[in-house]
């Protein structure tokens, strides 16, 4: 007890000192302080502010429609609908398939398993680009896919038979899926590594199954680096203009 009142004692004499240093710090020092950190702020804001001042039409005449107010009545919409939607699909199928994938490899033992821990990570080797030409040029309509189709089952036209078009808002969204999982599925699994494994033997004891387990114990203690791999893919997507523009996407990157 004696020794954990000295500990204590010295310890609330530490931040009494820094306290004190604190407060002999003259006002003027931290106030240019943060005038030069607002000063640097407002340099490095400079090239953003001064292409929203044109945007807005900043050197127009007063009698000319700014081109903002063109593109809120033209195109601007449907590339924020657009933006949207990619986003918003790409990020429940990198979360779907990112986790699903840590969580068989790392807390479940089955064949090959070593050989796909690293195996999933290789999208990350290509860019998205190449994925989707690849992709494209396998299922399109000359592609061997449908031309196997046609030929074992006897279709002529493309009225015999449905497809799902490559070249879409879903072929996008499926080839960043593809391509930017590994970023949720290689954070998930750090995190699940250095999570100690009792405390999913402790929930299995008390009558939570594998997956139960799985979804009330481990994966909100991964949370948030699940959360750091869905913002990197999400910019990944958000930035991308190869797939978008190879496949026709009308978003913000291929309208600028």
């Amino acid at each position: 007890m004696v020794q954990a009142d000295i500990a204590a004692a010295m310890h609330a004499d530490e931040i009494e000192q820094e306290r004190a240093v604190a407060r002999s710090k003259p006002p003027l020092v931290g106030r240019m302080r943060s005038g030069l950190v607002l000063l640097v702020a407002l340099v490095i804001c400079l090239p953003v502010l001064a292409v929203a001042w044109l945007a807005w039409g900043g050197d127009a005449d007063a009698s000319a429609v700014s081109p903002w107010a063109q593109m809120w009545s033209t195109v601007l919409p449907g590339y924020i609908w657009n933006t949207l939607r990619l986003s918003l699909s790409v990020a429940l199928g990198v979360l779907v398939v990112g986790v699903g994938a840590a969580w068989i490899v790392t807390l479940h033992d089955f064949p090959l398993r070593g050989f796909f821990r690293w195996a999933l990570l290789l999208p990350l080797a290509m860019p998205a680009y190449v994925v989707a030409f690849v992709y494209t040029d396998f299922l399109d309509y000359a592609g061997p896919v449908q031309t196997g189709l046609r030929a074992l089952f006897g279709w002529t036209t493309p009225a015999d038979y449905w497809f799902p078009q490559i070249r879409s808002l879903e072929g996008a969204t499926a080839v960043m899926i593809a391509c930017f999982y590994p970023y949720v599925y290689l954070l998930t699994r750090s995190a699940l590594i250095e999570q100690s494994q009792a405390m999913l033997e402790v929930g299995r004891t008390l009558g939570a199954g594998g997956f139960a387990a799985f979804r009330r114990i481990a994966l909100p203690l991964a949370w948030p680096s699940v959360m750091v791999g869905l913002t990197l893919a999400l910019m990944e997507t958000v930035s991308d203009f190869g797939v978008v523009d190879f496949f026709a996407v009308q978003t913000l990157t291929s309208g600028l």
